[in-house]
């Protein structure tokens, strides 16, 4: 949902209209532009997956200050866990301060005070969510904050998130919203442990999002042939045997799953743009099909149309 985009309003007006679409997604905080106001240049965008949600701003430079006094107005106990998409962010809170880089993640606790500024132009992609779906003591996510870069999961995680912002227009309508919201509160569960825990809970939450994991895994490298259960085994620490094991418990079949999404990329692609104008071949390559009579037969079987009549569709 388009929270706010400042091109559509007179100059006079954005910087109040940011103010107004700011404390409708996040919480009260003092908010100062970094420029003329009316150079004020933002789109924001609120979407929701269940209980959780992802707010995104593209702006020009701008500074929040979160004081103990907005805290007592307003104390959430929310979690917000974002990926910096342009621009160089500034982040302090708990008495630490950082440079936030594009394709960098920050952990925000909205229940205390905090400092976050861009200049120049920014975005971000935040996936707030709450502690107690967290389910995971406030020591740990704290301790967590400083070294999620050191983290394995970090890249999944940021590319997760990237992609959900990416698809949400597409995604956050459909009716397995809240269900992408509860494996990507499971996948932050899982990087917050992995950076700031001990070691006999991040053992027990490596063993309960495993197969959240894998999912992720398999979706951030579809277009691979190459992506064969040891690979995946042997990314996520586990043999085989143990792989197929935890996704039998979870009902979910490997094989089935990368073909899945498989196809999904390629129904999507073919509609796009570059997509319509590519060879059939060339797309069943791109989305991680070998054999372009393989994908055919399997594309047919899943959606009732060949490739190339879907790709012919109209209006779609």
């Amino acid at each position: 949902m388009l929270l706010l985009d400042t091109a559509a309003l007179p100059p006079e007006h954005r910087v109040d209209a940011f103010r107004a679409a700011f404390g409708q997604a996040s919480v009260p905080c003092r908010i100062e532009h970094l420029g003329p106001a009316g150079a004020v240049r933002t789109r924001m965008h609120l979407w929701h997956y269940g209980r959780a949600n992802l707010f995104t701003t593209d702006s020009s430079g701008f500074r929040l200050l979160r004081t103990p006094r907005h805290v007592r107005m307003e104390s959430p106990p929310v979690v917000a866990l974002a990926v910096q998409s342009s621009g160089v962010g500034r982040f302090s809170q708990f008495g630490a301060d950082r440079l936030v880089r594009p394709g960098e993640l920050m952990v925000n606790d909205l229940a205390a005070p905090y400092a976050f500024a861009w200049s120049g132009s920014g975005g971000s992609r935040a996936f707030q969510v709450s502690h107690d779906q967290l389910g995971l003591p406030a020591g740990v996510v704290r301790g967590a904050a400083p070294r999620l870069a050191a983290s394995p999961l970090h890249d999944l995680v940021r590319d997760h998130l990237l992609r959900m912002a990416r698809d949400a227009d597409r995604v956050a309508g459909d009716p397995g919203a809240a269900a992408l919201g509860t494996a990507t509160t499971e996948l932050v569960r899982a990087l917050l442990v992995s950076a700031g825990a001990p070691d006999r809970l991040v053992a027990t939450v490596r063993a309960e999002t495993l197969v959240t994991r894998v999912r992720a895994y398999v979706r951030a490298h579809l277009a691979e042939p190459a992506l064969t259960p040891e690979r995946v085994a042997a990314a996520h620490n586990v043999s085989v045997r143990q792989l197929y094991k935890a996704l039998a418990r979870a009902g979910v079949s490997l094989e089935q799953e990368l073909i899945g999404q498989r196809l999904e990329l390629a129904r999507t692609e073919l509609l796009s743009p570059v997509g319509r104008r590519r060879p059939i071949a060339a797309t069943a390559r791109a989305c991680g099909f070998a054999d372009p009579s393989h994908f055919t037969r399997r594309f047919r079987a899943a959606y009732g149309v060949t490739p190339r009549e879907w790709q012919q569709q109209p209006g779609r």
